[in-house]
């Protein structure tokens, strides 16, 4: 029987994976620590390894796992931009899930979006507390606002389709545009002069990275408001914050942030992170944070390890699949 080490594992991951992997002939263990070259030697005796989005896959990890004889890394999320392609050519085989649930993802960019708008998280609070005062909770109908989506693959389409539910203008900006109908593509400076809210909806690369910057913000309407559920380093945090304090952005949902390693999905309560740009953000009133939790529903949950061990037994048994990832 294939054994695997699934690095960095919650309890969330562990509940699917213990469900499903006997229907797949998979020995699984869990390592609380992040994958990294540190704590590659882990992986000593198991025939791959499963990392999770912040994991650290760079060059110095594969060489260390091509050491123990690992042949598979197989993420259990879509993003791979923390893996180093091109060291992992010929070395070891890299896998991802590329749609575990599209539907969580957009939906929880509208979620922001709408919480954010009316003011539901300052609502709450002040609810709690005997405050029924309703001062600095206005917020703005979406019907008739356009809304610029960058990135139209399926997380994309479905936050579209969201948005034509709520009487919504959506304009589009993607490398390779769908074949959409009422969805008008325009490049990324109309996109952005034109839009109410941008949402971003697109993978990270080196050629987009900090694509929201102090330039482009200048480029957008006064009072924009900024959902990002994809990747953090699309995003200038300081920039952003910058243009909030300056009201240039009325609002950000932020479900990713670019230095989030180490901090989401992790307790630090009593180790407050040194991060004044992320000081910054937390404490603006107009701003909505998520531990990166859009894709945390329990059909993705079930998705994502059904089609990780999908991919890890497609490469023991020397079968190709759709989702190899190649530099």
């Amino acid at each position: 029987m294939k054994k695997v080490a699934v690095f960095d594992a919650k309890p969330y991951d562990k509940e699917w994976f213990d469900k499903l992997k006997g229907q797949y002939g998979i020995e699984v263990a869990y390592i609380d620590e992040k994958l990294s070259p540190s704590t590659a030697a882990l992986a000593k005796g198991f025939d791959g390894v499963v990392p999770f989005v912040n994991d650290d896959v760079s060059a110095g990890t594969i060489e260390a796992l091509e050491k123990e004889g690992i042949g598979v890394i197989a993420m259990r999320c879509a993003g791979y931009n923390n893996v180093d392609l091109a060291k992992a050519e010929g070395r070891v085989k890299v896998y991802r899930v590329p749609a575990y649930s599209p539907n969580a993802v957009a939906e929880h960019a509208m979620s922001l979006l709408m919480c954010l708008n009316r003011n539901l998280h300052k609502a709450y609070g002040r609810v709690t507390e005997y405050n029924f005062t309703l001062k600095g909770l206005k917020g703005f109908d979406l019907v008739d606002k356009t809304v610029g989506v960058v990135g139209t693959g399926k997380i994309g389409q479905i936050f579209i389709n969201i948005c034509k539910g709520l009487g919504m203008k959506v304009i589009a900006y993607d490398l390779y545009p769908a074949n959409l109908q009422d969805v008008e593509y325009v490049g990324l400076d109309e996109l952005y002069k034109r839009s109410d809210i941008i949402s971003l909806h697109c993978p990270q690369t080196p050629e987009n990275a900090h694509m929201i910057n102090k330039d482009s913000l200048a480029k957008m309407k006064d009072g924009v408001y900024i959902i990002n559920t994809s990747r953090g380093g699309l995003v200038n945090g300081a920039d952003l914050l910058a243009a909030l304090n300056s009201g240039k952005v009325g609002g950000a949902g932020i479900d990713v942030y670019e230095f989030e390693g180490g901090v989401f999905f992790e307790d630090r309560r009593k180790d407050v992170p040194k991060d004044d740009v992320l000081k910054g953000l937390l404490a603006h009133e107009n701003v909505l944070i998520s531990a990166h939790q859009a894709f945390l529903t329990d059909e993705a949950l079930h998705a994502i390890a059904e089609v990780t061990l999908g991919n890890l037994t497609d490469f023991f048994n020397g079968k190709e699949n759709g989702n190899i990832v190649k530099p």
